[in-house]
């Protein structure tokens, strides 16, 4: 592992797409301590990384880096070019970046570490799942690369909670060297930050503790900025009172135009250097609330889950019910049937039938309208505009249509540029609005944290509480799923168990 001395930073940086500002005004200097990266979706911190590994340039400022720095980084996506190369090959890549190619003991002896048998090393890179492909990946960018400092972005996207608790160990205890680690998974944060940075429309702000207390610290000092500039904004109009009365009196006394004009320059003094209070992007992740009659919102019996081939099966549910206002965690190891679960009962629900067979094994409540986040939101029309999108809704004109966007965050410039122009955090909250116009009493929620910026995590578990709706949710995200779930089912040995919490299941994976 190289132990020269690590210096990246920028200062006063800038970057624009065309006329539109990304950031700008940001200065830091990493240090020795694993970095927290935290910001909105749609704030910057991609092309922060971008600009700081040299692959964009900035439009002002400038990036401060020591001489040859070596940095080892982890994209958010795996290269579409790795698909026919086997796990070797890929290790070879990172082997070529350093100019060690030959040097295959490298390799060899990082795979025996890790726990990596010969015969998957040799086997495809793309038969591996996709959490252990960012393992692996993680793994050749932090031991092999032998970088100054490691940047990894989105680390935990398609990890399960075990795989999380494997990279968790080795970022705190196995890699020594300075990192940055963009990431909205808060928990996972929390574990491994020492040094955390929120990249914000007003600069960056660095607080040389984990997550969690910077982000009350963050808190306290927009706090106190608020009600300094409350303080400030009372003198102004006192002075301003002042001013005016010196105006009138004037007339008959010179003397107090004087006071007038020293008094008008007092304000603007204060004006001047006013306290400037951060106001987060105005944007709302609503959930529909709609009504349900009954108590119970779903019944299951004698339900036999199988893969979707039919060829296995992986959960048998003699009785369950999910009563109006359950949230509940479903929890279990990949490959337990959660997803499977998912799907088919959202595959079950047939919005058109007024009533269902009492001895069915899948009985929604009548008054049921129920949604599918599906993690991948692999329907969404990536061709079609924000606009045309959520005025595919039943009985939503244009104008309301508009104003939902608005609330959502989306600008009016944006609404008719297609999809695919938007950051997968922000196609998350497009699907959540088009789900809520829907006026649902019943979610199924797959994932539904994978792409939202911690604001937009805190939206959803704030409506989750709020709206009386049923919801059935599978997730990695542990802090999400504690703060949001009013029940924990547990699929093991091919059952539904319920559990009083989720902490022994997190803690006995990985």
């Amino acid at each position: 592992m190289a132990q020269r001395q690590a210096v990246l930073g920028m200062e006063e940086g800038a970057f624009f797409h065309g006329v539109r500002k990304v950031f700008s005004g940001i200065s830091f200097l990493l240090d020795g301590e694993r970095t927290a990266l935290v910001g909105e979706n749609g704030v910057g911190k991609s092309t922060l990384l971008r600009c700081l590994s040299g692959e964009l340039e900035l439009n002002r400022g400038k990036v401060i880096r020591s001489r040859n720095l070596r940095i080892g980084a982890l994209p958010q996506e795996v290269p579409q070019d790795f698909a026919g190369l086997t796990l070797r090959q890929v290790l070879e890549r990172s082997l070529e970046r350093i100019g060690a190619v030959g040097e295959d003991w490298r390799i060899d002896v990082m795979l025996e570490e890790i726990g990596v048998s010969a015969t998957t090393a040799d086997g495809a890179f793309a038969a591996l799942s996709g959490g252990w492909q960012r393992l692996i990946l993680i793994a050749g960018a932090a031991r092999l690369e032998e970088p100054d400092i490691l940047i990894l972005d989105e680390p935990t996207n398609h990890l399960d909670i075990g795989n999380i608790n494997v990279l968790e160990r080795w970022l705190a205890n196995d890699m020594t060297m300075p990192m940055l680690i963009v990431s909205h998974d808060r928990e996972f944060l929390n574990r491994v930050s020492t040094r955390t940075m929120f990249l914000r429309d007003d600069g960056a702000h660095v607080f040389k503790i984990p997550f969690a207390q910077a982000r009350e610290e963050l808190l306290r000092r927009d706090a106190a900025a608020a009600v300094r500039r409350k303080v400030e904004e009372r003198e102004i109009k006192r002075l301003e009172a002042v001013a005016a009365r010196y105006h009138v009196w004037g007339v008959k006394n010179s003397d107090f135009h004087k006071r007038q004009k020293a008094t008008e320059s007092r304000i603007a003094q204060i004006e001047a250097a006013k306290t400037q209070v951060y106001q987060s992007r105005e944007r709302r992740l609503e959930l529909g609330d709609g009504e349900m009659d009954a108590k119970i919102a779903l019944r299951l019996a004698d339900l036999i889950v199988t893969t979707p081939d039919g060829a296995r099966t992986l959960l048998r549910v003699d009785r369950f019910a999910v009563a109006a206002g359950d949230r509940i965690a479903l929890l279990g190891v990949n490959g337990a049937g959660k997803s499977t679960l998912l799907n088919l009962l959202a595959t079950a629900f047939d919005p058109k039938a007024v009533h269902y067979d009492g001895s069915a094994n899948v009985r929604f409540n009548p008054g049921a309208r129920l949604v599918y986040f599906d993690q991948t939101m692999r329907d969404l029309p990536l061709t079609e505009s924000l606009l045309a999108y959520v005025l595919a809704t039943d009985g939503v004109t244009e104008r309301e249509a508009i104003r939902a966007l608005a609330q959502a965050g989306f600008a009016f410039a944006r609404i008719r540029e297609p999809i695919l122009t938007l950051s997968h955090g922000e196609r998350s909250r497009l699907t959540f609005l088009k789900l809520k116009l829907t006026k649902p009493n019943f979610y199924l929620l797959d994932e539904p944290t994978s792409h939202l910026d911690i604001e937009g995590q805190e939206d959803l578990e704030a409506q989750l509480e709020d709206a009386e709706v049923a919801c059935i949710f599978v997730s990695h995200d542990r802090w999400f799923t504690r703060a949001s779930a009013t029940r924990f089912i547990e699929i093991r040995k091919g059952r539904l168990v319920e559990v009083e919490t989720p902490d022994a299941f997190f803690e006995s994976q990985g």
